[in-house]
Parts: structure tokens; sequence; C-alpha cells
């Protein structure tokens, strides 16, 4: 790679501060609230396991695949989220987790130099696959509400938008979920001006308080949806998927082809049987989200008790992380590594900022300890805080 190729896309891309961070926290007597991961207890060994039985006895689950994915998953998938949306869900293409998606969307649907709007707060593996075409990326400020919709249209009547990305239900960092009225507007706007919406949607089925609001694909055929295996059964089977207007679809499977050829026809089985089981799958849900639930309840009060009005939070209806700012002031960045000497991880919320200044931030994620644990770690912090 030559040193001019190298100052103009490589370095261009963002390094991933919670990459940089979990190789850091990742000792013992460290109580880390800094990831994102499903709880390992809770991840269906057994059940996979049984799943993989199936699937070898067939050569099929061994040999290379069609490039948009297994007919059985994508036919699983495609009836899924039908469902979620009401209506005929499109065109399906089965990916390597969602960040290929995003990947590749972002090569199907822009040039360098145009134009993308994503939540400031911003979600890294978006905006890292965003950099990677060169685009120019505008934050958007969120509250309770989600995305501020409110906002787009000054933005949108002076910039010629290409992509709006928004990931719809429980943030990552954020975690707030987009309100459905603003999620009519959204898809109003872009059904007015012309632009793909690409809504991220790892998080949906983990609601464990609240009301389901429906998807924004379900107001326009201009929405892209992504979605994954990887929260609701497990992250290494790298299960994920796109669906949505076929053109689009079309264009990403050439890209897809150039990528990959193909992906793993074995672990498509095995999800395939998986998300097929709605018996087993819709009692293996309710048990994260339960599980969930009391940590998220957990982790809530003890930073309530330790913080007061001095942090404002978002409540937790589902997902994995709370996300907080401080009112007085208080700089998370600089203490992390006492933090981390003192036993806790945090993510802070510089390492999504887009354009706002979010040095008082800090994401928490909830799933991987126990409650007591999780008060445990809040008094940590209070004290490296």
């Amino acid at each position: 790679m030559s040193q001019e190729i190298g100052s103009l896309s490589v370095r261009a891309v963002r390094g991933s501060a919670i990459r940089d961070l979990l190789s850091v926290v990742d000792r013992p007597g460290v109580l880390s609230l800094a990831g994102g991961l499903p709880a390992p207890e809770l991840l269906p060994t057994d059940r996979v396991a049984r799943a993989v039985q199936a699937a070898l006895t067939s050569p099929a689950a061994l040999q290379y695949g069609v490039t948009t994915g297994a007919l059985p998953l994508r036919e699983v998938v495609h009836a899924r989220e039908s469902a979620k949306l009401g209506r005929d869900a499109g065109a399906v293409v089965i990916t390597h987790g969602s960040q290929q998606a995003l990947s590749l969307l972002a090569q199907a649907l822009l040039d360098p130099g145009d134009v993308v709007i994503v939540e400031d707060p911003g979600y890294i593996g978006a905006l890292q696959a965003f950099d990677t075409t060169r685009a120019r990326v505008i934050g958007v400020p969120m509250d309770a509400g989600g995305m501020r919709v409110d906002e787009l249209r000054p933005i949108l009547e002076r910039e010629r938008i290409r992509i709006v990305h928004t990931v719809s239900n429980f943030h990552n960092p954020g975690g707030a979920t987009l309100a459905e009225e603003r999620r009519r507007e959204l898809a109003r706007l872009a059904d007015e001006f012309g632009f793909w919406i690409i809504e991220d949607d790892p998080y949906g089925d983990l609601r464990f308080a609240g009301s389901t609001v429906p998807p924004v694909a379900a107001y326009s055929d201009r929405v892209l949806r992504l979605s994954s295996a990887s929260k609701i059964v497990a992250p290494g089977l790298r299960v994920g998927w796109m669906h949505g207007d076929p053109a689009v679809l079309a264009l990403v499977e050439r890209l897809k082809q150039g990528a990959d050829l193909c992906g793993s026809s074995l672990t498509q089985a095995i999800a395939a049987e998986l998300l097929a089981d709605s018996v087993w799958l819709d009692g293996h849900v309710a048990g994260i989200r339960s599980v969930y639930a009391e940590r998220a309840l957990a982790l809530h009060a003890a930073l309530i008790d330790a913080f007061g009005d001095r942090l404002r939070l978002t409540t937790p209806e589902g997902g994995m992380f709370v996300w907080g700012e401080f009112a007085d002031g208080t700089r998370t960045s600089a203490p992390l590594a006492g933090a981390v000497d003192a036993g806790v991880a945090y993510v802070p919320g510089s390492a999504f900022a887009v354009q706002r200044d979010l040095g008082t931030a800090l994401r928490l994620c909830f799933t991987t300890s126990s409650p007591d644990d999780l008060r445990e770690a809040v008094r940590r912090l209070s004290t490296a805080l």
C-alpha cells in the first residue's frame, strides 16, 4: 500500500475505542461495564450443539452456498421480518453479521463526499463503515425519544443526503428508542427527499419493559432493515441479514460476491433451524429478557443512589446499555485509567461523538454482570468519579 493511499483511506477510518479498551480491562478483578456482549451463561450451547448435529446430516452444510444465503434461512428471516412489518419484507440477503451488512450498504449507496446522517452519539460500527467510503457524516442529537428528527428538515434543505442511519430500538450507545411519531416523520422525509434509511435493529427483540413500536420500515419502502442472530442466539454464528428494496439488495449481492463469495453454509443451516424453532426461540428470548431486566434495574437504581441528579440517565426498557451524562461537568475520559485501577471499566462518551462534545458522558453495559456485581461496580465508579 502506498503512503498516498494509506493517508487517504486507512487513516480516515476510526479506530474502535471499545476494542482498544477491552484489550486493557480484560484482567482479573476488573468489573467491566464497557463491553457490549451477551451474557455468556445465556448462550444456548446445548441447543446449538443439537442444531450442529442436525446440520451435519447433510453434506450441503459443508459445501459452498449461494451469495444471498441459504434458502431455508432466507425464508425464515423473511417470515419473521414480514410479521414485524405487517407486510412483505422484500428481498433478503444473509450477511456475516450485521456489520458486513452495514459495510456492503455503504459501498453500494455511497460515493466519496456523499452525506450521511447518524445519531450523535453514533454507533461506532456504522461510523467505521461510512468512513471507508470517505462519506461526510453529520450527527443529529438524541434525547429520550431517540434521534431529533425535527432537526432533519433544515439539513435536508441545504444538503443532498444519501443515507440516514438509525439504531431504532435501544440505541447503542444512547439507550433510547426512536419514538413512533418520529419514525413516521423520518419515513415521510425519506419519501419526500429521496434518501435511504438504514434501520439497524439488533436489539429490538430484547424489550423487557414498555410497548413495542412498529419498525421504521413499516412506514416507507425506502428503508433497508438490518438485524442479526448475535443478540438473540449467539454472536459466534456470525449470521446477520438485511432486507428491503430488491434493486439495492441485487447490488449488494454483487458486492458480496467480490467480498466473500458466500457465507458459511454450516452456520446458516444452524441458524435456520434455531430461528425456525419458534417454541424454543420464544422461550429462550423470554429468558434473556427476564435476566436483562433484573440487571438493568439493578444498574439503574445503583447509579441513581450513587450519583442522584448529578448524572442524567436513560431509563432502560430493553437492549444492553445505559447512557449517562453528568450535569455537573464531570469529564469521563481522563478518570478512566484510575477507574480501571480501582476495578471498574466503562466507555467514555467521547468514543461515540460525531459532532457533539460528549466528554461528560459514558456508556455502561448491564448484560454480563450479576446484580450484586453491578452494584459493586457502581460503588467503585462513584469512587473513581
